[in-house]
């Protein structure tokens, strides 16, 4: 199979945050038939869903992969799981959550896996990083870019984080 470029999401509001998106990343990163290629500027963001929760970091990654679609999703979700990531709650808090956010363009809509995301293009905690690592992509359905996608949201709330070293 020759490779295919995806769009991954990464979130996390739960204990060492930073800590967290890197592991997941080295995880990524170290996946047979995945290549990293690009990851974004981290940023802080306010949490969408229930009240009382953490700011998040959130971070998209550009990269390539042989593995089918499905595939790539349950690597995602054993890497979120070893993270210690808990479904409790629907948009609850969590140590690690990946998102596939596109897979070569491929317009998909099965149980548990969609593509593209459902929500990216209402998410400027998504389109902000992602407009970093891919800024000519466009939304396969939608015909625009994260850049366009972006002009109609608010996107005040997501702001550059640098860590405190």
């Amino acid at each position: 199979m020759n490779a295919v470029p995806v769009l991954i999401a990464l979130g996390s509001n739960l204990g060492d945050r930073a800590g967290f998106l890197l592991a997941g990343l080295a995880r990524l990163a170290a996946l047979e038939g995945f290549e990293l290629e690009d990851l974004s500027q981290v940023y802080q963001t306010e949490p969408v869903g229930p009240a009382g929760q953490g700011p998040y970091l959130n971070a998209v990654l550009r990269g390539q992969t042989t593995l089918p679609p499905r595939e790539l999703l349950q690597e995602m979700l054993q890497i979120e799981e070893s993270l210690g990531r808990v479904r409790q709650q629907r948009w609850g808090p969590r140590t690690l959550d990946l998102d596939l956010l596109d897979y070569g363009g491929l317009v998909l809509e099965e149980p548990g896996l969609r593509l593209p995301h459902p929500r990216l293009h209402q998410r400027p905690f998504v389109l902000v990083p992602l407009g970093d690592v891919a800024p000519d992509w466009r939304h396969p359905t939608l015909k625009k870019t994260a850049v366009e996608l972006l002009g109609s949201l608010d996107s005040t709330g997501v702001k550059p984080w640098q860590a405190a070293y």
